[in-house]
């Protein structure tokens, strides 16, 4: 087991970018650190690490061996983790963080009756609509909306989700008639941005130019449920996710407008993912709760059913 071990030190050394990090995530002296690193180097015949007194980096050796090694200690830990979930119970502290609407409407609902099956868990709940560092600021599980591009951090998909265009059937009753994207410039746009910029909607559809159109209107905020409210009160047009107006649609409340084009703030990737640190030791908290939304989502977000004519 020593190469082993020497493998999950050196895993450690890249992963925290120093070697006294890695000593004391894995509990070991400076000194052990670097002679289990002399002792994978020497075995393997190559420098992996290139070390100064101010700085660590890798060698082109150092990188494909890390990236390789990485997968195979992942593997192992799933293996010890499923032998270990026998008899392991998960407990402890687990920091979430998710995004506004998606944490108040779907992941607080679900708190219950994850604490009924883990009653050992206890949550440390942040909603914001502002982007977290994952690792530096300690978060276990993060819900965000849209595709992940750090690569350091593991996204699951929890729903599939798209923006859809919507607005009460008394203001359309009332506003002049909307029929192409650009129809807009004629309405009230319930607007969502965190930045000073111009908000723009942007739209595309199969045979179409994309195409971005400056929305503006009787309100603007960075809280999707203050625009939610809005809309729902006739100010105007909103662009929201559908799985946060799917029941105000289903009773009418709502109407979708122009649903044969996809639209979007920015991106049109808009699923609905948990985040978390890449590692082959996931703690079993993170790994529990994650697996419980999964299924939740699945759940709450399946197709309503139809009965048949």
């Amino acid at each position: 087991m020593e190469w082993l071990k020497a493998v999950k030190v050196y895993e450690s050394v890249v992963h925290h970018g120093s070697l006294s990090a890695a000593a004391r995530h894995q509990g070991l002296s400076p000194a052990s650190v670097s002679r289990h690193i002399n002792d994978l180097e020497n075995a393997l015949g190559v420098r992996l690490l290139n070390r100064t007194s101010r700085r660590l980096s890798l060698t082109e050796a150092g990188r494909i061996y890390y990236d390789k090694v990485e997968d195979i200690l992942i593997q192992i830990a799933e293996a010890e983790n499923a032998v270990l979930q026998l008899t392991a119970v998960p407990q402890g502290l687990l920091r979430v963080h998710s995004r506004m609407l998606v944490g108040e409407q779907y992941v607080v609902p679900c708190l219950k009756a994850f604490i009924a099956q883990h009653p050992g868990i206890r949550f440390d709940l942040q909603m914001t609509n502002f982007p977290v560092d994952v690792v530096s600021e300690g978060i276990d599980v993060d819900i965000r909306i849209g595709k992940l591009t750090d690569s350091l951090l593991v996204a699951r998909k929890l729903a599939d989700s798209r923006r859809v265009m919507v607005a009460t059937p008394d203001y359309l009753a009332k506003a002049p008639p909307l029929l192409r994207p650009d129809d807009i410039n004629r309405h009230s746009c319930l607007t969502y941005r965190l930045d000073l910029g111009e908000s723009a909607w942007r739209f595309r559809k199969s045979g179409e130019p994309e195409l971005s159109i400056p929305a503006t209107g009787a309100m603007q905020s960075d809280n999707g449920h203050a625009i939610l409210s809005a809309a729902l009160d006739g100010l105007g047009i909103a662009l929201m996710a559908d799985w946060s107006v799917r029941d105000h649609v289903a009773a009418g409340r709502l109407v979708v407008l122009l649903d044969e084009w996809e639209v979007s703030y920015t991106h049109f990737e808009n699923g609905i993912y948990a985040v978390f640190q890449k590692s082959p030791h996931l703690p079993l908290k993170t790994r529990a709760f994650v697996d419980f939304l999964s299924q939740e989502f699945r759940r709450r977000l399946a197709p309503a059913e139809t009965t048949p004519a």
